[in-house]
């Protein structure tokens, strides 16, 4: 059963790098399950048990763990932002208040310096596209097992937390901003949008015997264009996956080769199982320090002190995993706090470029 300890690396890169996914299998598709093999009598709306389930079930699946935990962060930076906003005086600003006015300051500067036209709606697009990216980015710095392990408690085998692996997360969000960057073209250029994919880098000409080649030249033009125009939604939601999944999958590789192990010395055995170590270790850790940030949000402890608990309860959990080498894994964790926050800026900085390209005339 895939939600059971896995009993080799393989298997357990492969069951962690799995989505949960719901779809439809055709007709005579063979299940394997543990009662034995079921041949499909009707086409069957389903979760995929496994990847070649889950391969089957075609175009139209659902990864319902990506919907839910995207979904579900939107709704808590929703959250968060409205309650800064609903604490915010006149006065100085302290704790939580603080915090979300800097990052709200930090985009309003870095729009102005990108998007030179006028469009209400762009800084907010901004805000949201860093700060909902920085939320689904930062997931990946949870414990590789501590959320698989919950889950297969209540019975769900496959989940991936991170749903920026998911190149159907990053490749959404980076069509929808090409689909702006359409509308506004359109919109403010009208038949100017036309002459930019057919009239350059190449003049077609207007008079003479030459103009003949006017034809040919159009469609060189609008062939590199239109090239360069859909390379940009690839490139900004290929590069997103790109990094985030390399990430994930490092840590991944890390918890097999050590996290194991360090946890396994520290708690008496592995006894065949790859994630009782870091369950058992980084749990309690993890529930601190959710603990520390509700307290902080309630104004109860001060962002200072919940700093230097957050490092404290970190260092103390990277010191026992370095019983068994583990402490590599909590330098990648440090280092891929830039690269989580780096790649959230590049994405909003992405953004705002191309739809200024858009509101500009060439």
């Amino acid at each position: 059963m895939a939600g059971e300890n896995p009993a080799s690396t393989t298997e357990y890169i492969q069951h962690h790098l799995q989505n949960l996914v719901y779809g439809k299998l055709p007709e005579g598709f063979e299940r394997h399950t543990e009662a034995g093999t079921e041949v499909l009598a009707a086409d069957t709306w389903t979760m995929a048990h496994g990847a070649a389930e889950a391969a089957a079930m075609g175009f139209w699946a659902i990864h319902v763990d990506s919907m839910a935990w995207s979904i579900g962060l939107g709704v808590l930076f929703c959250w968060i932002f409205r309650s800064a906003a609903v604490k915010a005086t006149s006065g100085v600003p302290s704790g939580m208040v603080n915090f979300i006015e800097m990052v709200v300051e930090f985009i309003d500067e870095s729009v102005k310096d990108s998007f030179h036209g006028k469009n209400k709606m762009v800084a907010p697009l901004g805000l949201t596209v860093f700060v909902w990216i920085f939320l689904m980015n930062l997931m990946d710095l949870l414990p590789v097992d501590l959320v698989p392990k919950l889950l297969v408690l209540v019975g769900v085998e496959y989940q991936k937390i991170v749903p920026s692996t998911d190149p159907n997360v990053t490749m959404g969000m980076a069509l929808g901003v090409f689909c702006l960057m359409v509308f506004y073209s359109i919109k403010l250029k009208g038949i100017g949008f036309i002459k930019e994919l057919t009239l350059h880098p190449f003049s077609p000409p207007t008079k003479g015997w030459a103009i003949i080649l006017a034809p040919v030249l159009i469609l060189v033009n609008f062939f590199m264009e239109f090239v360069s125009l859909i390379a940009k939604p690839f490139s900004l939601g290929l590069r997103l996956f790109g990094n985030m999944y390399a990430g994930e999958m490092i840590f991944i590789l890390i918890a097999t080769m050590l996290a194991g192990s360090a946890g396994a010395g520290f708690l008496g055995g592995l006894q065949g199982s790859l994630e009782e170590a870091s369950f058992a270790i980084w749990s309690p850790v993890f529930i601190l320090t959710v603990v520390l940030l509700w307290l902080n949000l309630r104004d109860k402890v001060s962002t200072r002190n919940t700093i230097i608990g957050t490092s404290i309860l970190l260092a103390f959990a990277g010191g026992v995993f370095a019983l068994g080498g583990g402490a590599i894994q909590w330098a990648w964790a440090v280092f891929h706090i830039l690269v989580v926050t780096l790649q959230a800026y590049i994405f909003m900085v992405l953004t705002v470029v191309y739809v200024s390209m858009a509101h500009e005339e060439h």
